[in-house]
């Protein structure tokens, strides 16, 4: 199968059809007319196989995932998702796979109401690189410079599993049978928060979404913010999964710095916490505030009061 026999089968024409894409895959560039009142939020991301995926990922998985990383970069802006490119590079053209990794990937545009635009394939290691765009009304995008002494910290859902259930999948831990499908689903299927990230809009000062763990990411809030912050490690949301294979200790480890959850860390002033409980409750996501943001510029962690220091599993792109 050539490259345009394989763009016109498995990804042109499929997906998502929006009003606002003028002219889509098929030509030099696509065409796309954004609303007069937003901005364009735009954000890019690349899987490598062997570095950020095992090489057994089932293809669905993969597909499905590529997109939803990138999805929740939307999220944390609170961006509206809109259009997408994708880099595919294969070592050879396998229409097995190539059916399911574009089935995975969209069940998930689709869902979310995002077009696949135009792209590129090419031979290599196997990658993938997608460019999403999404659009936020002027002026009401959420940031990583807003956060104010006094601001309160929030997470959604719960940290830790996808890091887990990567640790399964590679055989170095060991998990009990029933929670085994949940951790590795959580690493291979992660929930964009993208409607949470849109309800935060008008009410939060400050987002970001937790890829690499935790503790890096709320690291780039605080230097972009110029505040500093106290985390209650008692107040870390764990899954039950989580806590019924692993220690304390090691549990706190892997929900502060494995990194991969995707759920959002936010701040919030005392002001609109009445406000959150309302807009996520309708947005249908859980969530529990962690700390408070204060002046200064560390980051601190306290166990029943006392310093902690968490044990690193943070991620390195180098």
């Amino acid at each position: 199968m050539k490259e345009f026999q394989l763009i016109e089968h498995y990804f042109r024409n499929k997906g998502q059809k929006r009003r606002d894409v003028e002219l889509s895959i098929g030509d030099d560039c696509a065409l796309v007319n954004p609303a007069d009142n937003k901005s364009i939020a735009i954000s890019c991301d690349t899987l490598v196989e062997n570095v950020h995926f095992l090489s057994d990922m089932p293809a669905h998985a993969l597909g499905y995932k590529s997109l939803a990383v990138n999805l929740s970069d939307l999220a944390a802006m609170g961006a509206e998702p809109a259009w997408f490119t994708l880099a595919l590079t294969m070592p050879s053209v396998d229409e097995s796979w190539l059916a399911s990794f574009s089935t995975g990937l969209f069940e998930i545009a689709e869902y979310y109401g995002i077009a696949l635009i135009g792209g590129d394939t090419t031979r290599g290691p196997r990658s993938t690189s997608i460019t999403i765009n999404g659009q936020v009304i002027k002026g009401t995008a959420l940031t990583r410079s807003g956060a104010k002494n006094g601001d309160w910290i929030y997470v959604t859902g719960t940290l830790g599993d996808s890091a887990l259930g990567l640790d399964v999948l590679r055989g170095v831990k060991s998990v009990y049978t029933e929670d085994k499908e949940y951790l590795i689903n959580r690493h291979y299927y992660p929930t964009p928060r993208v409607l949470a990230g849109q309800a935060l809009r008008t009410l939060a000062t400050s987002a970001i979404d937790l890829s690499d763990g935790l503790v890096s990411d709320i690291a780039h809030v605080l230097k972009a913010s110029k505040v500093g912050a106290i985390i209650d490690v008692n107040l870390i949301p764990l899954s039950n999964s989580l806590k019924a294979n692993l220690s304390r200790e090691d549990a706190l480890s892997y929900a502060l710095t494995g990194g991969e959850d995707y759920e959002l860390l936010f701040t919030v002033p005392e002001s609109q916490r009445g406000a959150i409980d309302t807009a996520l409750i309708h947005a249908g996501v859980k969530f529990v505030k962690i700390g408070q943001i204060c002046a200064g510029d560390k980051l601190k962690f306290v166990d029943d009061g006392k310093a902690f220091i968490p044990v690193s599993r943070v991620f390195e792109h180098f």
